[in-house]
């Protein structure tokens, strides 16, 4: 580690000390600060184009913003988005809009998030009192480099954003992005490489020539144990590059990015056999002292083993966050709502009410509701929280799972509720990946199946049949899915076993036109239109078939 490393991490420490106090200061007067933060936002909102039309009052109080502004989402805002993509205008706040960052669903549709001047300061109060608190419990990882994820964006994508590269420290102030530059382990130019294969080579090329490496921030677990997996198979090729200084083969396509040097990794590689071992990374990152990732409802399989990889490191949670906006994030151990950023309301599950975050009660399952310095006014997310206590008066909550249930024939099956199925499998030394609705599972009947990823000697077909009956037992339970496969409607559950089924998922994703770092892996997702020939060919042929006993009548349930 250098010296501009050192010197990075020592000003970056000081600059985000009082952000981190400020936040600490004001724990026990949520009220006060989040009706500050609806007012400072109805003045930004009222007198743009879109504030007139829609009426929106300055002196409004959030008892008069609930009542005359009805909750939103994306679609709400996709016109006058295009518009103002289009002509410039602040059409939805009155702050100018530094670029737009995409981020993608189930499909290949891109939605486009306003990222405003207004916005990224409400994003930089999160992340600096995330940063002093991180510095505080982590004094070890300010000894190494840190690498934060940098996500791929397609050729074709480039010229429809601001920018070309989605790099997570984009959502710093220029002062400590500058300063968090100087800790980092990987270039950022390493995102504009020809393809995604490229860019992921070269970013693994730096991490593994960076023996003081100390920090890991990535969203999805399922990215880091990628990498990974794909550092083994490419072992030889790097230790090449790393013994040579340059990129061989691929040096056309890194668009100038340096080649690292590393004779210590390049003999590490190439004494490797390949398998992912805790003692092989360990000499690699020796001096790895956090890794952060999501860890909850999907995710929390994938960062076990992350985890089991890296124990060496300490492991902290992301929390909730969105390119719509944050929600939670680690604090103190816990996870606070950021309450600092954004205004917040919540509908609660139980009862569909829509109440301020100082109103919630603990134990409650509730959906958040953002409005944001994007211009997005009670932008209702598709996630679902639970409140797990308090820190001062500021709520701390606990992601369950997607809200966004699939409803292929009025079956009514909810993320949530998927999730706790998954929770119950008896696996059998699988790892689920996630449970796709299609459309038409066999022949043109839709129905569920779910992806598992198995071990290269685990007997397939006796794994699928256990897990297809397992998932259909929990979704029975479900009363209208019930009744759509007494009424023929939907086809009995399936499952598709794969060694290394969560990369050929992804790459599916990939295909698809999804942005490399908004692939989530997720409990339910619904996959519409023609099934991935990899699935296709399991569940036509005999594997796929599980000639489950006739679903019950109706008369024999009554």
């Amino acid at each position: 580690m250098g010296f501009g490393t050192t010197l990075g991490h020592q000003l970056l420490k000081q600059l985000v000390a009082p952000g981190c106090r400020r936040f600490e200061q004001h724990l026990g007067e949520l009220e006060r600060v989040q009706r500050a933060r609806l007012s400072r936002w109805l003045a930004a909102a009222a007198p743009t184009p879109e504030g007139q039309r829609l009426g929106i009052q300055a002196d409004w109080t959030w008892e008069e913003f609930a009542q005359h502004r009805p909750l939103t989402t994306y679609k709400d805002y996709a016109d006058v988005l295009e518009r103002q993509r289009a002509t410039r205008e602040c059409l939805l706040i009155d702050s100018p809009t530094m670029r737009y960052q995409p981020t993608s669903g189930s499909t290949s549709a891109v939605k486009w998030i306003p990222y405003s001047k207004l916005f990224l300061a409400e994003l930089d109060e999160v992340i600096t009192a995330w940063f002093g608190d991180l510095y505080r419990q982590f004094p070890k990882q300010t000894a190494g480099t840190h690498y934060w994820s940098l996500s791929w964006i397609p050729t074709e994508m480039r010229s429809q954003t601001a920018g070309d590269i989605n790099d997570d420290m984009k959502m710093l102030s220029w002062g400590k992005r500058l300063l968090a530059y100087l800790t980092q382990a990987v270039p950022q130019d390493v995102a504009l490489a020809e393809t995604s294969d490229d860019s992921l080579f070269a970013t693994i090329a730096h991490l593994c020539a960076d023996e003081s490496l100390g920090f890991i921030s990535v969203w999805s677990p399922t990215f880091a144990l990628g990498a990974m997996e794909q550092m083994s198979r490419w072992r030889l090729e790097l230790a090449d590059c790393l013994s040579q200084g340059q990129w061989g083969e691929r040096t056309a396509r890194m668009a100038g990015s340096t080649c690292p040097t590393s004779a210590r990794a390049a003999r590490l590689l190439r004494e490797w056999d390949g398998v992912l071992t805790p003692e092989f990374f360990r000499g690699l990152w020796p001096q790895l002292a956090v890794v952060s990732a999501w860890d909850t409802a999907a995710a929390s399989p994938w960062a076990t083993r992350l985890r089991e990889l890296l124990p060496h490191a300490a492991f902290q949670g992301k929390g909730l966050w969105a390119t719509e906006g944050v929600v939670t994030f680690p604090f103190r151990g816990r996870f606070p709502l950021a309450y600092t950023s954004h205004f917040y309301e919540f509908e609660v599950v139980a009862t569909g009410e829509v109440v301020a975050s100082w109103q919630l009660e603990e134990g409650q399952e509730v959906i958040p509701i953002l409005t944001t310095g994007s211009g997005f006014a009670r932008y209702k997310m598709s996630d679902v929280v639970r409140v797990d206590g308090f820190l001062g008066q500021v709520p701390c909550l606990t992601f369950l799972g997607r809200n966004d249930g699939v409803d292929l024939v009025g079956e009514k099956t909810a993320a949530t509720s998927v999730q706790l199925i998954l929770d119950g499998l008896q696996l059998q030394g699988g790892m689920p990946v996630t449970l796709l609705a299609l459309d038409e599972a066999r022949g043109h009947t839709p129905g569920y199946v779910l992806l598992v990823e198995c071990d290269e000697h685990t007997d397939p077909v006796a794994l699928q049949h256990s897990l297809a009956a397992q998932v259909e037992k929990g979704l029975m339970e479900g009363f209208h899915y019930k009744l759509a496969r007494e009424l023929g409607q939907l086809q009995h559950a399936s499952c598709v076993a794969l060694p290394h089924m969560r990369e050929v998922y992804l790459d599916q994703c990939r295909l698809r036109g999804m942005i490399e770092g908004n692939i989530k892996i997720e409990p339910l997702r619904h996959w519409k239109g023609a099934i991935p020939d990899v699935l296709r060919q399991v569940l036509d042929g005999p594997a796929g078939e599980h000639r489950p006993a006739p679903a019950p009548s109706v008369a024999t349930q009554a």
